[in-house]
Protein backbone atom coordinates (compact mmCIF):
# COMPACT_ATOMS: atom_id res chain seq x y z
CA UNK A 1 0.00 0.00 0.00
CA UNK A 2 1.52 3.26 -0.99
CA UNK A 3 0.22 6.37 0.11
CA UNK A 4 1.58 9.15 -2.16
CA UNK A 5 2.54 13.05 -0.32
CA UNK A 6 -0.53 14.89 -1.14
CA UNK A 7 -2.03 11.57 -2.99
CA UNK A 8 -1.37 11.94 -6.19
CA UNK A 9 -1.03 8.54 -8.34
CA UNK A 10 1.98 7.96 -10.54
CA UNK A 11 4.69 5.45 -11.13
CA UNK A 12 6.16 5.43 -7.69
CA UNK A 13 2.92 5.48 -5.89
CA UNK A 14 0.48 3.07 -7.03
CA UNK A 15 -3.51 3.48 -6.75
CA UNK A 16 -4.60 2.98 -3.24
CA UNK A 17 -7.89 1.04 -2.95
CA UNK A 18 -10.46 1.89 -0.20
CA UNK A 19 -13.31 1.15 0.49
CA UNK A 20 -15.72 4.08 2.23
CA UNK A 21 -18.63 2.36 4.10
CA UNK A 22 -21.53 4.85 4.60
CA UNK A 23 -25.26 4.66 4.83
CA UNK A 24 -25.79 7.79 3.65
CA UNK A 25 -25.02 8.27 -0.88
CA UNK A 26 -26.77 10.27 -3.22
CA UNK A 27 -29.32 10.77 -3.95
CA UNK A 28 -29.68 11.14 -0.35
CA UNK A 29 -29.34 14.31 0.97
CA UNK A 30 -27.53 15.66 3.51
CA UNK A 31 -23.89 16.50 5.03
CA UNK A 32 -22.65 12.40 5.35
CA UNK A 33 -24.06 12.13 1.52
CA UNK A 34 -22.19 14.86 0.20
CA UNK A 35 -19.27 14.49 1.94
CA UNK A 36 -18.76 11.07 0.96
CA UNK A 37 -19.47 11.23 -2.93
CA UNK A 38 -17.49 14.21 -2.73
CA UNK A 39 -14.53 13.00 -0.96
CA UNK A 40 -14.65 9.88 -3.78
CA UNK A 41 -14.58 11.86 -6.46
CA UNK A 42 -11.73 13.99 -5.75
CA UNK A 43 -10.21 11.20 -4.81
CA UNK A 44 -10.76 8.94 -8.10
CA UNK A 45 -9.20 12.17 -9.62
CA UNK A 46 -5.94 11.83 -7.86
CA UNK A 47 -5.65 8.45 -9.22
CA UNK A 48 -7.19 6.12 -6.49
CA UNK A 49 -9.66 3.36 -6.69
CA UNK A 50 -12.60 3.88 -4.79
CA UNK A 51 -15.66 1.78 -3.70
CA UNK A 52 -18.46 3.28 -1.58
CA UNK A 53 -20.42 0.68 0.55
CA UNK A 54 -23.65 1.97 0.98
CA UNK A 55 -27.45 1.33 1.76
CA UNK A 56 -30.72 1.91 -0.74
CA UNK A 57 -31.60 5.15 -0.66
CA UNK A 58 -34.23 6.26 1.92
CA UNK A 59 -33.28 8.90 4.02
CA UNK A 60 -34.84 10.47 5.99
CA UNK A 61 -38.42 9.83 4.68
CA UNK A 62 -38.09 6.13 4.89
CA UNK A 63 -39.52 6.22 1.45
CA UNK A 64 -37.30 4.60 -1.52
CA UNK A 65 -36.33 6.87 -4.45
CA UNK A 66 -38.85 5.47 -7.04
CA UNK A 67 -35.38 3.96 -9.21
CA UNK A 68 -34.70 1.46 -6.23
CA UNK A 69 -38.19 0.10 -5.10
CA UNK A 70 -37.43 -2.95 -7.50
CA UNK A 71 -33.76 -2.90 -6.82
CA UNK A 72 -33.91 -3.24 -3.67
CA UNK A 73 -35.44 -7.03 -3.91
CA UNK A 74 -31.92 -7.93 -5.34
CA UNK A 75 -30.36 -7.21 -2.47
CA UNK A 76 -26.87 -5.75 -3.59
CA UNK A 77 -26.62 -3.76 -6.51
CA UNK A 78 -23.25 -1.90 -8.15
CA UNK A 79 -23.28 1.10 -9.77
CA UNK A 80 -20.80 3.72 -10.93
CA UNK A 81 -20.52 7.72 -9.51
CA UNK A 82 -17.99 9.65 -11.25
CA UNK A 83 -15.45 6.82 -11.68
CA UNK A 84 -15.48 5.56 -8.25
CA UNK A 85 -17.65 1.95 -7.77
CA UNK A 86 -20.92 1.82 -5.76
CA UNK A 87 -22.22 -0.78 -3.89
CA UNK A 88 -25.43 -0.78 -2.68
CA UNK A 89 -26.47 -3.37 -0.20
CA UNK A 90 -30.16 -4.37 1.14
CA UNK A 91 -31.28 -1.88 4.60
CA UNK A 92 -34.55 -1.62 6.06
CA UNK A 93 -36.18 1.23 5.04
CA UNK A 94 -37.55 3.65 7.78
CA UNK A 95 -38.05 6.77 8.77
CA UNK A 96 -35.81 9.11 11.03
CA UNK A 97 -38.64 9.53 13.76
CA UNK A 98 -38.91 7.52 16.53
CA UNK A 99 -35.99 5.74 18.39
CA UNK A 100 -37.06 2.09 17.64
CA UNK A 101 -37.15 2.70 13.80
CA UNK A 102 -33.72 4.54 13.50
CA UNK A 103 -32.25 1.57 15.50
CA UNK A 104 -33.91 -1.24 13.16
CA UNK A 105 -33.02 1.18 10.06
CA UNK A 106 -28.82 1.45 10.91
CA UNK A 107 -29.09 -2.24 12.89
CA UNK A 108 -30.04 -3.47 9.16
CA UNK A 109 -27.70 -1.52 7.41
CA UNK A 110 -24.71 -2.43 10.14
CA UNK A 111 -25.06 -6.39 9.74
CA UNK A 112 -26.35 -6.07 5.64
CA UNK A 113 -22.89 -3.72 4.85
CA UNK A 114 -20.83 -6.40 7.14
CA UNK A 115 -21.88 -9.62 5.79
CA UNK A 116 -21.79 -7.76 1.74
CA UNK A 117 -18.25 -6.38 2.32
CA UNK A 118 -16.52 -9.97 3.33
CA UNK A 119 -17.32 -10.90 -1.00
CA UNK A 120 -16.13 -7.15 -2.22
CA UNK A 121 -12.21 -7.12 -3.50
CA UNK A 122 -9.64 -6.54 -0.95
CA UNK A 123 -8.94 -2.81 -0.52
CA UNK A 124 -5.39 -1.25 0.99
CA UNK A 125 -7.53 0.48 3.57
CA UNK A 126 -11.00 0.78 5.09
CA UNK A 127 -13.04 3.82 6.12
CA UNK A 128 -16.10 3.69 7.99
CA UNK A 129 -18.25 7.18 8.69
CA UNK A 130 -19.97 8.24 11.20
CA UNK A 131 -23.28 8.74 11.17
CA UNK A 132 -24.81 6.52 12.35
CA UNK A 133 -22.87 4.72 14.99
CA UNK A 134 -23.30 1.17 13.73
CA UNK A 135 -21.29 1.84 10.52
CA UNK A 136 -18.48 1.26 12.62
CA UNK A 137 -18.33 -2.22 13.31
CA UNK A 138 -19.29 -2.92 10.02
CA UNK A 139 -15.95 -1.27 8.71
CA UNK A 140 -14.06 -2.85 11.56
CA UNK A 141 -14.93 -6.32 10.71
CA UNK A 142 -14.59 -5.98 7.09
CA UNK A 143 -11.02 -5.03 7.68
CA UNK A 144 -10.37 -7.79 9.93
CA UNK A 145 -11.91 -10.17 7.35
CA UNK A 146 -9.63 -8.67 4.28
CA UNK A 147 -6.31 -8.80 6.92
CA UNK A 148 -6.26 -12.44 6.53
CA UNK A 149 -3.10 -12.72 4.83
CA UNK A 150 -2.25 -9.07 4.80
CA UNK A 151 -3.24 -6.18 7.67
CA UNK A 152 -5.88 -3.89 6.19
CA UNK A 153 -5.92 -0.58 8.24
CA UNK A 154 -9.31 0.72 9.75
CA UNK A 155 -10.47 4.44 9.85
CA UNK A 156 -12.97 5.45 12.38
CA UNK A 157 -14.71 8.84 10.76
CA UNK A 158 -16.44 10.53 13.77
CA UNK A 159 -18.59 13.21 12.34
CA UNK A 160 -21.00 12.94 15.15
CA UNK A 161 -19.83 12.50 18.77
CA UNK A 162 -22.08 9.15 19.90
CA UNK A 163 -23.66 8.51 22.18
CA UNK A 164 -22.98 12.11 22.72
CA UNK A 165 -25.20 13.39 20.83
CA UNK A 166 -28.46 11.63 22.07
CA UNK A 167 -28.83 13.09 25.03
CA UNK A 168 -27.91 16.45 23.61
CA UNK A 169 -31.05 16.19 21.62
CA UNK A 170 -32.79 15.15 24.56
CA UNK A 171 -32.99 11.00 22.98
CA UNK A 172 -32.11 9.37 25.96
CA UNK A 173 -30.30 9.80 29.15
CA UNK A 174 -26.46 8.49 30.47
CA UNK A 175 -27.86 5.91 32.72
CA UNK A 176 -30.21 3.94 30.44
CA UNK A 177 -29.03 0.50 29.03
CA UNK A 178 -29.17 1.69 25.92
CA UNK A 179 -26.76 4.43 26.01
CA UNK A 180 -24.52 2.85 28.16
CA UNK A 181 -24.03 -0.15 24.91
CA UNK A 182 -23.64 2.19 22.29
CA UNK A 183 -20.75 3.69 24.84
CA UNK A 184 -19.46 0.43 25.03
CA UNK A 185 -19.36 0.18 20.73
CA UNK A 186 -18.10 3.83 20.52
CA UNK A 187 -15.10 2.92 23.27
CA UNK A 188 -14.37 -0.26 21.33
CA UNK A 189 -14.06 1.27 17.89
CA UNK A 190 -12.24 4.40 19.02
CA UNK A 191 -9.73 1.60 20.58
CA UNK A 192 -8.92 -0.82 17.08
CA UNK A 193 -9.11 1.62 14.93
CA UNK A 194 -5.72 2.37 13.16
CA UNK A 195 -7.05 6.33 12.91
CA UNK A 196 -10.05 8.18 14.27
CA UNK A 197 -10.78 10.75 11.69
CA UNK A 198 -12.59 13.73 13.08
CA UNK A 199 -14.29 16.39 11.66
CA UNK A 200 -13.38 19.64 13.85
CA UNK A 201 -10.62 20.24 16.60
CA UNK A 202 -12.88 20.42 19.23
CA UNK A 203 -13.83 16.43 18.63
CA UNK A 204 -10.40 15.79 18.40
CA UNK A 205 -10.26 17.68 22.21
CA UNK A 206 -13.14 16.11 23.34
CA UNK A 207 -12.01 12.33 22.07
CA UNK A 208 -8.66 12.77 24.50
CA UNK A 209 -10.14 14.42 27.83
CA UNK A 210 -13.20 11.83 27.52
CA UNK A 211 -12.06 8.71 25.88
CA UNK A 212 -8.68 8.89 26.79
CA UNK A 213 -7.62 8.55 22.68
CA UNK A 214 -4.25 9.12 21.68
CA UNK A 215 -3.69 12.81 20.41
CA UNK A 216 -1.52 10.80 17.45
CA UNK A 217 -4.04 8.54 16.44
CA UNK A 218 -6.63 11.38 15.78
CA UNK A 219 -6.58 13.38 12.52
CA UNK A 220 -8.98 16.52 12.04
CA UNK A 221 -9.91 16.27 8.49
CA UNK A 222 -12.53 19.34 8.79
CA UNK A 223 -15.53 19.18 6.24
CA UNK A 224 -15.50 21.14 2.68
CA UNK A 225 -17.29 22.54 0.07
CA UNK A 226 -17.69 22.44 -3.68
CA UNK A 227 -16.52 25.94 -4.24
CA UNK A 228 -17.72 25.77 -7.81
CA UNK A 229 -20.90 24.31 -6.90
CA UNK A 230 -22.18 26.84 -4.16
CA UNK A 231 -20.58 29.98 -5.68
CA UNK A 232 -22.10 33.48 -5.60
CA UNK A 233 -22.11 33.54 -9.39
CA UNK A 234 -25.45 30.69 -9.48
CA UNK A 235 -28.56 32.46 -9.94
CA UNK A 236 -31.61 32.49 -7.38
CA UNK A 237 -33.84 34.52 -9.59
CA UNK A 238 -36.01 31.75 -10.84
CA UNK A 239 -36.41 30.48 -7.03
CA UNK A 240 -36.87 34.20 -5.59
CA UNK A 241 -39.49 34.69 -8.36
CA UNK A 242 -41.48 31.67 -7.94
CA UNK A 243 -41.49 32.92 -3.70
CA UNK A 244 -43.27 36.27 -4.64
CA UNK A 245 -46.21 34.82 -5.94
CA UNK A 246 -47.70 34.39 -2.76
CA UNK A 247 -45.93 36.90 -0.69
CA UNK A 248 -47.06 40.09 1.09
CA UNK A 249 -44.13 42.28 -0.12
CA UNK A 250 -43.23 42.56 -3.67
CA UNK A 251 -39.25 43.18 -2.49
CA UNK A 252 -39.29 40.02 0.59
CA UNK A 253 -36.43 40.08 2.92
CA UNK A 254 -35.77 36.31 2.83
CA UNK A 255 -34.17 34.45 5.92
CA UNK A 256 -33.41 30.79 4.75
CA UNK A 257 -33.21 27.24 6.68
CA UNK A 258 -31.54 24.36 4.13
CA UNK A 259 -31.44 21.18 5.41
CA UNK A 260 -32.18 18.25 8.32
CA UNK A 261 -35.11 19.68 10.35
CA UNK A 262 -34.03 17.09 12.99
CA UNK A 263 -34.54 17.52 17.07
CA UNK A 264 -31.25 18.57 17.57
CA UNK A 265 -32.11 22.13 15.22
CA UNK A 266 -34.35 23.58 17.72
CA UNK A 267 -36.65 25.27 14.77
CA UNK A 268 -39.37 26.13 16.95
CA UNK A 269 -37.04 29.13 17.67
CA UNK A 270 -37.61 29.96 14.21
CA UNK A 271 -41.26 29.44 14.31
CA UNK A 272 -41.07 31.75 17.63
CA UNK A 273 -39.51 34.41 15.54
CA UNK A 274 -42.02 34.27 12.39
CA UNK A 275 -44.72 34.88 15.17
CA UNK A 276 -43.40 37.90 16.48
CA UNK A 277 -41.96 39.72 13.62
CA UNK A 278 -44.92 39.02 11.24
CA UNK A 279 -47.28 42.01 12.74
CA UNK A 280 -44.09 44.18 12.32
CA UNK A 281 -42.29 43.87 9.74
CA UNK A 282 -44.76 41.42 7.53
CA UNK A 283 -42.12 41.82 4.52
CA UNK A 284 -39.44 38.91 6.31
CA UNK A 285 -40.26 35.68 4.94
CA UNK A 286 -38.63 32.48 6.15
CA UNK A 287 -37.80 29.76 3.55
CA UNK A 288 -37.37 26.54 5.41
CA UNK A 289 -36.13 23.68 2.79
CA UNK A 290 -35.63 20.33 3.64
CA UNK A 291 -36.73 17.00 5.88
CA UNK A 292 -36.49 15.76 9.03
CA UNK A 293 -38.13 14.20 12.21
CA UNK A 294 -39.11 17.35 13.69
CA UNK A 295 -41.09 18.76 10.00
CA UNK A 296 -44.48 17.62 11.41
CA UNK A 297 -44.32 19.20 14.65
CA UNK A 298 -42.74 22.56 12.44
CA UNK A 299 -46.00 22.10 10.06
CA UNK A 300 -48.27 21.85 12.57
CA UNK A 301 -47.31 24.95 14.29
CA UNK A 302 -47.19 26.78 11.58
CA UNK A 303 -50.82 26.11 10.79
CA UNK A 304 -52.04 26.38 14.17
CA UNK A 305 -50.35 30.14 14.29
CA UNK A 306 -52.02 30.65 10.87
CA UNK A 307 -47.97 31.31 9.53
CA UNK A 308 -48.36 33.04 6.09
CA UNK A 309 -44.25 34.53 6.91
CA UNK A 310 -43.19 31.01 6.74
CA UNK A 311 -42.72 28.78 3.53
CA UNK A 312 -41.93 25.24 3.41
CA UNK A 313 -40.01 23.37 0.78
CA UNK A 314 -39.54 19.85 0.54
CA UNK A 315 -36.17 18.00 -0.34
CA UNK A 316 -34.52 19.34 -3.12
CA UNK A 317 -31.83 17.69 -5.45
CA UNK A 318 -28.40 19.33 -4.05
CA UNK A 319 -27.85 20.96 -7.48
CA UNK A 320 -30.39 23.11 -6.67
CA UNK A 321 -29.64 24.26 -3.43
CA UNK A 322 -27.63 26.69 -3.90
CA UNK A 323 -30.24 28.45 -6.23
CA UNK A 324 -32.16 28.72 -2.70
CA UNK A 325 -29.13 30.11 -1.16
CA UNK A 326 -28.62 32.55 -3.67
CA UNK A 327 -32.49 34.00 -3.40
CA UNK A 328 -32.14 34.74 0.41
CA UNK A 329 -30.70 37.33 2.11
CA UNK A 330 -29.65 35.92 4.66
CA UNK A 331 -29.22 32.11 5.99
CA UNK A 332 -30.31 30.35 8.98
CA UNK A 333 -27.38 27.90 11.32
CA UNK A 334 -29.11 26.48 14.21
CA UNK A 335 -28.79 24.21 17.17
CA UNK A 336 -30.49 23.39 20.30
CA UNK A 337 -28.42 24.53 23.06
CA UNK A 338 -26.24 22.31 24.13
CA UNK A 339 -22.27 22.04 25.19
CA UNK A 340 -21.55 19.44 22.96
CA UNK A 341 -23.05 21.38 19.57
CA UNK A 342 -20.17 23.65 20.85
CA UNK A 343 -17.38 21.18 18.92
CA UNK A 344 -19.72 20.91 15.42
CA UNK A 345 -19.44 23.13 12.17
CA UNK A 346 -22.20 22.59 10.32
CA UNK A 347 -21.55 22.01 6.70
CA UNK A 348 -24.68 24.07 5.67
CA UNK A 349 -22.79 26.87 7.32
CA UNK A 350 -19.80 26.78 5.12
CA UNK A 351 -21.94 26.21 1.74
CA UNK A 352 -24.37 29.82 3.05
CA UNK A 353 -21.02 31.25 3.11
CA UNK A 354 -19.59 30.20 0.15
CA UNK A 355 -21.92 31.39 -1.87
CA UNK A 356 -21.61 34.93 -0.35
CA UNK A 357 -24.84 35.19 1.61
CA UNK A 358 -24.45 36.24 5.69
CA UNK A 359 -25.01 33.66 8.14
CA UNK A 360 -27.23 34.18 11.42
CA UNK A 361 -25.37 31.47 13.61
CA UNK A 362 -27.14 30.65 16.67
CA UNK A 363 -24.35 28.04 17.28
CA UNK A 364 -21.97 28.92 20.59
CA UNK A 365 -18.23 27.38 19.80
CA UNK A 366 -16.63 26.35 16.83
CA UNK A 367 -19.06 27.51 14.70
CA UNK A 368 -19.33 31.16 16.48
CA UNK A 369 -15.61 31.25 15.68
CA UNK A 370 -15.11 30.29 12.20
CA UNK A 371 -18.21 33.52 11.75
CA UNK A 372 -16.54 35.97 13.91
CA UNK A 373 -13.15 34.96 12.50
CA UNK A 374 -14.53 35.31 9.07
CA UNK A 375 -16.29 38.25 9.58
CA UNK A 376 -19.38 36.81 7.70
CA UNK A 377 -22.35 36.84 10.18
CA UNK A 378 -23.56 37.51 13.24
CA UNK A 379 -24.17 35.13 16.13
CA UNK A 380 -27.22 34.66 18.63
CA UNK A 381 -27.34 33.04 21.61
CA UNK A 382 -29.50 29.61 20.88
CA UNK A 383 -33.02 28.97 21.43
CA UNK A 384 -33.07 33.29 22.48
CA UNK A 385 -36.06 34.58 19.81
CA UNK A 386 -35.79 37.78 20.88
CA UNK A 387 -31.78 38.18 19.99
CA UNK A 388 -32.63 36.09 16.84
CA UNK A 389 -35.50 38.73 15.98
CA UNK A 390 -32.58 41.12 16.13
CA UNK A 391 -29.70 40.02 14.00
CA UNK A 392 -32.77 39.85 10.99
CA UNK A 393 -34.15 43.23 11.85
CA UNK A 394 -30.55 44.24 11.75
CA UNK A 395 -29.37 42.84 8.54
CA UNK A 396 -32.39 43.76 6.96
CA UNK A 397 -31.38 47.28 7.59
CA UNK A 398 -27.85 47.45 6.33
CA UNK A 399 -27.79 46.17 2.42
CA UNK A 400 -23.88 47.13 2.65
CA UNK A 401 -22.62 45.11 5.85
CA UNK A 402 -24.80 41.95 3.99
CA UNK A 403 -22.81 42.53 1.01
CA UNK A 404 -19.38 42.48 2.89
CA UNK A 405 -20.34 39.78 5.27
CA UNK A 406 -20.99 37.69 1.82
CA UNK A 407 -17.38 38.83 0.36
CA UNK A 408 -15.44 37.79 3.43
CA UNK A 409 -17.60 34.59 3.97
CA UNK A 410 -16.64 33.25 0.33
CA UNK A 411 -12.96 34.40 0.75
CA UNK A 412 -12.87 32.29 3.95
CA UNK A 413 -13.93 29.28 2.21
CA UNK A 414 -11.86 29.43 -0.41
CA UNK A 415 -8.85 30.10 1.96
CA UNK A 416 -9.61 27.44 4.14
CA UNK A 417 -12.55 24.80 3.17
CA UNK A 418 -11.93 23.99 -0.12
CA UNK A 419 -13.53 20.43 -0.58
CA UNK A 420 -10.16 19.07 -3.04
CA UNK A 421 -7.85 20.64 -0.40
CA UNK A 422 -9.22 18.59 2.26
CA UNK A 423 -9.44 16.00 0.63
CA UNK A 424 -5.83 15.69 -0.47
CA UNK A 425 -5.67 16.37 3.73
CA UNK A 426 -7.36 13.49 4.20
CA UNK A 427 -4.94 11.46 2.06
CA UNK A 428 -1.88 12.65 3.63
CA UNK A 429 -3.86 11.60 7.00
CA UNK A 430 -4.12 7.97 5.45
CA UNK A 431 -0.28 8.76 4.63
CA UNK A 432 0.78 9.60 7.97
CA UNK A 433 -0.84 6.45 9.37
CA UNK A 434 0.59 4.17 7.21
CA UNK A 435 3.96 5.40 8.48
CA UNK A 436 3.04 5.27 12.16
CA UNK A 437 1.50 1.44 11.78
CA UNK A 438 4.66 0.57 10.09
CA UNK A 439 7.16 2.17 12.70
CA UNK A 440 4.73 0.39 15.49
CA UNK A 441 5.00 -2.72 13.68
CA UNK A 442 8.78 -2.52 13.28
CA UNK A 443 8.96 -1.41 17.44
CA UNK A 444 7.15 -4.81 17.97
CA UNK A 445 9.00 -6.68 15.55
CA UNK A 446 12.26 -5.38 17.46
CA UNK A 447 10.70 -6.10 20.68
CA UNK A 448 9.70 -9.55 19.72
CA UNK A 449 13.59 -10.42 18.53
CA UNK A 450 14.66 -8.81 21.60
CA UNK A 451 12.70 -11.12 24.25
CA UNK A 452 13.09 -13.98 22.01
CA UNK A 453 17.05 -13.41 22.54
CA UNK A 454 16.28 -12.55 26.24
CA UNK A 455 14.78 -15.76 26.56
CA UNK A 456 16.89 -17.90 24.67
CA UNK A 457 20.41 -16.45 26.78
CA UNK A 458 18.18 -17.15 29.64
CA UNK A 459 17.48 -20.44 28.75
CA UNK A 460 20.83 -21.22 27.48
CA UNK A 461 22.12 -19.96 31.37
CA UNK A 462 19.84 -22.34 33.16
CA UNK A 463 21.11 -25.20 31.01
CA UNK A 464 24.47 -24.65 31.72
CA UNK A 465 23.67 -24.20 35.59
CA UNK A 466 22.17 -27.52 35.75
CA UNK A 467 24.47 -29.06 33.57
CA UNK A 468 27.37 -28.24 36.11
CA UNK A 469 25.09 -28.77 38.99
CA UNK A 470 24.85 -32.79 37.99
Amino acid sequence: MQFAEFAQNDDDHPAVRILYVSQYFPPEMGAPAARASELARHWVEAGHQVTILTGFPNHPTGELAPEYCRKIWRGVVREEYRGATVIRTWLWPLPNRKAYERMLNYGSFCVSAAFTGMFLGRPDVVIATSPQLLVGPSGWWISVVKSAWKRVPFVFEVRDLWPESLTAVGMGQQDSVFYRLLEKIAGFLYRRADLVAVVTPAFKTHLIEHWQVPAEKIAVVENGVETEMFSPAISGDAVRFALLKDAASTDPFIVCYLGTMGMAHGLGTLVEAATQIRATHPEVLFLLVGEGADKKRIERLIAERGLTNIRLVGQQPRERIPEYIRASDAALVLLRKADLFRTVIPTKMLEFMACGRPVIVGVDGEARRIVEESQSGVYVEPEQCDELVAAILKLKADPESRRKMGTMGRRYIEQNFSRHAKSLEYLQALANMKKQTAKAAANEATNEAANEATNEATNEATNEATNEER
